[in-house]
C-alpha cells in the first residue's frame, strides 16, 4: 500500500518498449527544434547572425525527426504512441518558452550546448539498460546523432558568427547587461550607501541608542529602496532608450538601494554603541570602494577618479550626519 502511495506517476525507462523509445526520440527531436526556433526568434532583432545559427540547428533537428519517423513507419507502422519527456523518469527536461524568454545570448549558447550534451548522455545511459540488440543499435545511432549535433552547432557557429561578428554580438549583450542591471543597480547602491549615511549617523550620535538607530536605518533603507525602484521603473519604459525592461531595472535599483543602506544599518543591532558605530564605519568604507570598483569595471571610469568622487562625497555626508547628531 505504501509503495503504491509513493509510486511515481512517470514511467521508468526500463518499462518502455522499442516502439515507445522511438516515439520518445521523435517527440524529443521535435521539441528541441521548436526550442531552437524560439531562440532564433528571441535573438533575431539584436543578434541576427546567432539567430541564423539556431534556425539551422532547428532544421537539423527536424531532419533527424523525419528520419526517425521513417524508421518508425518501417518497423511499427503509421501510429506513433504519445509519450514525451515528462512521462518518463530520469529523462532530461527542457524549460518552457516563458522561462527562456529573458535569457542572455551567452546563457542561450550555454543552454543549447547543455541540451545536446544531456541528450547524448541520456541515450548512452539508455544503452546500458537495454539488452535487445536492435534497441541497443537504435539508441546507439541516436547517441551518435546527438553527439554529432555538437559538431554541427560548432560548424554553424563558425559559418554564421565569425570572430568579428561574435565579438560584436558579445559587446552588444554586455552593453545591454550594463544598461539593464549595472547602471540602475549602481545608481541604487550609491544612493542607498551615501544618502542614508547622514540620517543613520545623525540618529546614532543624537540618541546613543543602537536599537533606535537601527530602526532609523531600516526605515530609511527600505523607504529609499521602494522610492528608487518605482522611480527607475516609471521614468523610462526602455523602448526608445534601449535600457531594457523597466521591471528589471526597477528591481535592480530598488534592491541595491536597500542593500546599500542596510549595510551600515545592520551593525546597530550590536548593543554596544561604539562597537556598532566602528563596525558601521568600516562597512561604509568597503561600500564606497565597491562603488568605485563597479564604476571602473563596468562604466569605464578611471578608478582613482571614481574613488575620489565616491569617498569624498561619502565622507562629506558622513561628517554632516555626525555634526548634526552632535548638534
Amino acid at each position: 500500500m505504501l509503495a503504491r502511495f509513493f509510486r511515481s506517476p512517470k514511467r521508468s525507462f526500463r518499462s518502455l518498449s522499442e516502439q515507445e523509445i522511438l516515439a520518445l526520440a521523435i517527440a524529443s527531436e521535435e521539441d528541441d527544434a521548436r526550442i531552437y526556433l524560439a531562440y532564433a526568434e528571441h535573438l533575431r532583432q539584436e543578434f541576427p547572425a546567432s539567430a541564423k545559427v539556431f534556425e539551422d540547428m532547428a532544421e537539423v533537428e527536424d531532419t533527424h525527426r523525419k528520419s526517425l519517423i521513417e524508421i518508425h513507419r518501417q518497423r511499427f507502422g503509421e501510429r506513433i504512441p504519445l509519450i514525451r519527456r515528462e512521462h518518463v523518469e530520469g529523462f532530461y527536461e527542457r524549460k518552457p518558452d516563458w522561462l527562456r524568454a529573458n535569457l542572455s545570448l551567452d546563457a542561450i549558447r550555454q543552454e543549447a550546448e547543455a541540451m545536446e550534451e544531456q541528450a547524448y548522455r541520456f541515450y548512452v545511459e539508455a544503452i546500458k539498460q537495454t539488452s535487445d540488440a536492435s534497441t541497443r543499435q537504435l539508441l546507439g545511432d541516436l547517441a551518435l546523432a546527438e553527439q554529432g549535433h555538437e559538431d554541427i552547432a560548432r560548424m554553424l557557429g563558425d559559418k554564421h558568427t565569425p570572430d568579428d561578428v561574435k565579438k560584436e554580438e558579445d559587446e552588444t549583450a554586455r552593453r545591454q547587461f550594463v544598461l539593464t542591471y549595472v547602471q540602475p543597480g549602481l545608481a541604487g547602491l550609491m544612493d542607498g550607501s551615501v544618502s542614508t549615511l547622514a540620517p543613520i549617523f545623525a540618529a546614532a550620535f543624537a540618541t546613543q541608542d543602537t536599537w533606535q538607530t537601527f530602526l532609523v536605518g531600516l526605515s530609511a533603507s527600505v523607504g529609499a529602496g521602494i522610492s528608487m525602484g518605482f522611480t527607475e521603473a516609471a521614468h523610462d519604459d526602455g523602448k526608445i532608450s534601449g535600457r531594457g525592461s523597466p521591471i528589471k531595472r526597477g528591481l535592480a535599483c530598488g534592491i541595491m538601494t536597500a542593500l546599500g543602506g542596510l549595510g551600515h544599518a545592520l551593525p546597530y543591532l550590536i548593543p554596544q554603541f561604539w562597537t556598532a558605530t566602528i563596525t558601521a564605519a568600516v562597512i561604509v568604507f568597503f561600500e564606497l570602494w565597491a562603488i568605485a570598483f563597479i564604476q571602473n569595471k563596468y562604466m569605464e571610469t578611471p578608478f582613482l577618479r571614481a574613488a575620489f568622487q565616491v569617498v569624498v562625497g561619502g565622507s562629506l555626508v558622513l561628517a554632516a550626519g555626525i555634526l548634526i547628531g552632535n548638534g
